[in-house]
């Protein structure tokens, strides 16, 4: 009887170890979650808060609805759909607290009020309602704009590497200030300067050759084609020389691209300029 007791004793114990490792597992984690974002809610650089609200955006949010925002396989796009961008910051807080359990979305009340108004504050930097600092933005992700989604790199070179058919924008940063650039992004058409588009050479005996203006002098004109061969062009032998009036470049971009990619690509092109 002495022995069953004993392992009646031995299991019970054993128990209670189980219990205690799971809760201080629970503890830790915890610890971690509420720790990070404590650590960082009192930023002293405005880098390290919008550090604070992106992390805090990733860990709770990133994994259903992606680390743009813009939805996954289990939960929606809450970057750009209009039904979620028009929601007040009180809509969008009540949602965070009381979750939407018929959706799958559990409540984030435990996570307290400074951290979810982190998550809100990043959730609306994606939905570009809110200015992202240029000296913040994400250079990195501006460099991934730049030679993917934006196009940028089909026609623009930067250090060597991109297309030949707009301008080198290797120093374009160094030379152009911010708001400057980023009005060139989004409004094309209205830069300054009249070659933005191809210009059309019908020569006397009836070749026509489409192609960008690259030197031009009293007598002659230097055009090279889409396809990046050079023509040298005698005026003397040209009936009629036009330049398209609408900007190759597209015009566009405030609408294809949000204000927090624009800002990514301003900051990239600012970097590359040697300009912080």
């Amino acid at each position: 009887m002495k022995t069953a007791g004993n392992v009646t004793k031995f299991i019970a114990n054993g128990r209670l170890l189980r219990r205690s490792i799971r809760m201080a597992a629970v503890l830790m984690c915890t610890v971690g979650i509420y720790g990070q974002s404590s650590s960082s809610s009192d930023p002293k650089h405005p880098g390290d808060k919008l550090a604070s609200e992106r992390r805090a955006f990733d860990t709770t949010c990133a994994s259903c609805h992606g680390l743009n925002g813009r939805g996954g396989e289990r939960a929606p796009n809450i970057a750009t759909q209009p039904g979620i961008v028009k929601l007040s910051d009180s809509q969008l807080l009540k949602i965070l607290n009381d979750g939407k359990p018929q959706a799958g979305m559990p409540p984030f009340a435990g996570f307290g009020e400074k951290r979810l108004a982190e998550i809100l504050s990043y959730l609306r930097q994606l939905q570009g309602k809110r200015d992202t600092p240029i000296a913040l933005a994400d250079v990195a992700s501006g460099r991934n704009l730049f030679a993917g989604k934006g196009g940028c790199a089909e026609c623009h070179m930067i250090l060597g590497a991109g297309g030949f058919q707009g301008p080198d924008l290797s120093s374009y940063g160094a030379t152009h200030s911010a708001n400057e650039i980023r009005n060139a992004i989004v409004s094309a058409d209205a830069r300054p300067g009249a070659r933005k588009g191809l210009a059309q050479a019908i020569t006397k005996d009836g070749r026509q050759i489409s192609g960008f203006v690259r030197n031009e002098d009293n007598f002659s004109v230097e055009l090279q084609a889409p396809d990046g061969t050079f023509h040298m062009l005698e005026k003397s032998a040209i009936s009629q020389l036009t330049l398209d009036s609408a900007p190759l470049m597209p015009s566009d971009y405030g609408t294809k691209l949000s204000k927090a990619e624009v800002n990514q690509l301003v900051a990239y092109l600012l970097s590359v300029g040697g300009k912080k």
